[in-house]
């Protein structure tokens, strides 16, 4: 309604413009004959056509701009819709990050059960740790089960002492070891002879206990 005022106000405005000079010549129109008076009145209504259709034509041109961007715009998500459709495709982020927190507990808890059964751990010595085990019946080099830097470290000799698994004391080995083998991967060939060495000394620290006993 606001709008349609505007424009009859508007085309009055247009109106009283293109009449305000010629309304000056209107005495002079009891001087002239009827075609001069026709062709009077003929100018003055093709002005002020002209005049009005091209306001109208402006505002026509005006208003489908604003619809459109008044159209886009509502199309637009807000902020919260936008969240609300990457829960509804990808998830609750909150929800994905407690899942992962549980996954990483579990094998967190998984690597420390594997360290009670490892023949070996290397440490770095308080910063690094890693657990070794190799059975020579199931495995053709000996296996990473568990490692971790600080207090994963701590926790892997930790579970190690309460075990009875040896710990060795060996920086170069353990940062090799850490950086080079994902838990569950056997080491490589380029530490056979390092890891040998130490399993080594671990069996006959094994065998002399047992000796004692």
């Amino acid at each position: 309604m606001v709008k349609a005022v505007l424009k009859i106000f508007l085309i009055g405005i247009i109106t009283f413009l293109t009449l305000k000079n010629k309304i000056l010549s209107m005495p002079d129109l009891t001087q002239m004959n009827v075609k001069g008076i026709l062709s009077f009145w003929g100018s003055v209504s093709f002005r002020l056509t002209l005049n009005v259709c091209l306001f109208l034509t402006a505002l026509a041109a005006a208003d489908y701009i604003f619809q459109r961007w008044q159209y886009e715009k509502n199309l637009r998500m807000t902020k919260q819709e936008v969240k609300d459709e990457l829960k509804q495709r990808e998830g609750d982020p909150l929800i994905k990050a407690r899942i992962r927190k549980v996954q990483m507990e579990m094998a967190r808890r998984r690597m420390m059960e594997a360290v009670k059964d490892s023949d070996v751990v290397i440490t770095n010595p308080t910063r690094l740790a890693v657990a070794l085990k190799y059975d020579p019946q199931d495995m053709v080099a000996p296996k990473v089960v568990a490692k971790g830097a600080g207090f994963v470290a701590e926790k892997i000799r930790e579970v190690a002492r309460k075990n009875g698994v040896a710990i060795v004391e060996n920086k170069a080995l353990a940062q090799a070891i850490y950086k080079a083998v994902e838990i569950g991967s056997h080491i490589p060939v380029n530490l056979y002879q390092a890891v040998a060495e130490v399993l080594a000394y671990v069996y006959r620290l094994k065998g002399e206990r047992k000796w004692k006993q």
